[in-house]
C-alpha cells in the first residue's frame, strides 16, 4: 500500500474515532475488549507500524522542510492511544479531542506534502 493511501486511511480513522467516541457515550455501554476493542486496535496498530516505516523513508528521501520523523513518531504514539480510548465513554473529552485534532493535522500536512512531491515529480517528467 502506498504511503499516501495509508495516510488517507489513518485520517479516516481519526474521524471514525470521534464518531465512535460520541456513539459510545450516547449508548452508555462498555465494549467487550476482546471482541471489539482489541481486533480493531490490532488492525490499526499494524497499519500505523507500516505507515511509520514508509513515512520515515519518504521523509529521509525527500527531506521536507516542515515535517520530521519525530512528528511521525508522535502521531503514531498518540493514535495508538486514542484508537483504544475511543471505545470508552469514561475517556476525558478534551484531551481525547485535542489528541485527535493534533494527529489529524500532522497526517493532513504529511498527505499534502506527499501529494505535492508526486505532482512535482510528474511535472518534471513531462518537461
Amino acid at each position: 500500500m502506498l504511503v499516501i493511501q495509508q495516510t488517507s486511511k489513518l485520517i479516516d480513522e481519526c474521524d471514525q474515532c470521534v464518531s465512535r467516541f460520541w456513539q459510545m457515550r450516547e449508548e452508555d455501554r462498555t465494549p467487550d475488549f476482546f471482541q471489539e476493542v482489541k481486533p480493531h486496535a490490532d488492525e490499526i496498530h499494524q497499519l500505523l507500524k507500516e505507515w511509520q516505516q514508509e513515512a520515515n523513508t519518504w521523509i529521509q528521501k525527500n527531506r521536507p522542510k516542515y515535517m520530521h520523523t519525530q512528528q511521525i513518531a508522535s502521531a503514531v504514539e498518540s493514535m495508538e492511544q486514542f484508537v483504544v480510548q475511543s471505545f470508552y465513554k469514561e475517556t476525558s473529552k478534551k484531551r481525547f479531542l485535542d489528541a485527535i485534532h493534533s494527529t489529524s493535522y500532522t497526517l493532513k500536512i504529511f498527505e499534502r506534502l506527499v501529494k505535492e512531491a508526486v505532482t512535482d515529480a510528474i511535472e518534471e517528467t513531462n518537461d
